[in-house]
């Protein structure tokens, strides 16, 4: 693998995890709840916990803050190499691993490893291994 240092853009990624950084710490100090998105998302589903005008203004940040993004710079070039079958499967596969794994990259990898969460350490690397594993095998064993 060679490194590409024309494409090669830190800034951008070192804003974007500021951001993400910032979101999610003023999230637990100004409203004591962790910024994991499918926490989020299934109690605003669920109808089930105090604080949903607060969290749909969160998950609406999420979805609004590409939007505002398109209006400074253009859009960059979107490729999927399978069709809306595998999609659909990629889909169902992460949301049911959230739920069995009580949470996902934003409340695991983001938060749990920043308040050094043994649960969420175990959960981030197992989740990472498990992609790094099916990224292996998809590509370079079965060559798609």
């Amino acid at each position: 693998m060679m490194f590409d240092s024309v494409h090669f853009t830190p800034w951008s990624a070192l804003a974007g995890g500021a951001l993400i950084g910032l979101a999610a710490g003023l999230m637990v100090v100004c409203n004591g709840r962790v910024a994991g998105i499918s926490g989020l998302l299934g109690s605003l589903i669920e109808r089930k916990d105090s604080g949903l005008a607060e969290k749909a203004l969160f998950i609406l940040g999420l979805l609004a803050a590409p939007l505002v993004w398109a209006l400074l710079n253009a859009w960059p070039p979107i490729e999927f190499k399978t069709g809306p079958v595998g999609l659909i499967v990629a889909g169902l596969c992460v949301g049911i691993g959230t739920r069995y794994g009580s949470g996902c990259t934003s409340g695991h990898g983001v938060c749990g490893i920043s308040r050094l969460s043994p649960r969420s350490i175990v959960a981030t690397l197992s989740f990472m291994f498990s992609g790094f594993v099916t990224v292996f095998v998809i590509r370079h064993q079965l060559g798609y």
